[in-house]
């Protein structure tokens, strides 16, 4: 994705269960953090500090949605990694973290080419 393009429409599976993203997002302003596979050290703290910060992005009406290539199972696996780094995130992990282990959306964001989203060097 590059900046002015819109977001294609998509339905994918998250955290917080089945999200078709025009539909979720409303009239809000969304966040996309885009990352190429959950434990990576940077994305954790990256998530994790973000989920800290989540009352300021609500009260500005824009909603926060993380997406990586792994499974829905690994992701669950993944936020209690992230809050068990970040202590400070109050309650439930706020925000959707959605599923792309074929990499569709991964290609149509345009983080990786479509010939290579089935190669293995992709894997971290």
């Amino acid at each position: 994705m590059f900046l002015e393009q819109v977001v294609p429409d998509f339905e994918a599976q998250s955290t917080q269960g089945p999200l078709k993203f025009y539909e979720w997002l409303g009239d809000s302003w969304c966040v996309i953090f885009s990352h190429p596979a959950d434990f990576t050290p940077v994305c954790t703290t990256e998530l994790g500090r973000i989920a800290v910060h989540f009352p300021e992005f609500q009260k500005r009406n824009c909603k926060l949605l993380a997406h990586s290539v792994d499974d829905v199972g690994k992701h669950v696996d993944w936020v209690n990694d992230i809050k068990s780094y970040c202590l400070d995130i109050p309650g439930d992990f706020p925000y959707p973290i959605i599923a792309d282990p074929e990499r569709n959306l991964a290609v149509q964001f345009g983080m990786i080419d479509a010939k290579q989203r089935n190669n293995a060097a992709n894997d971290l």
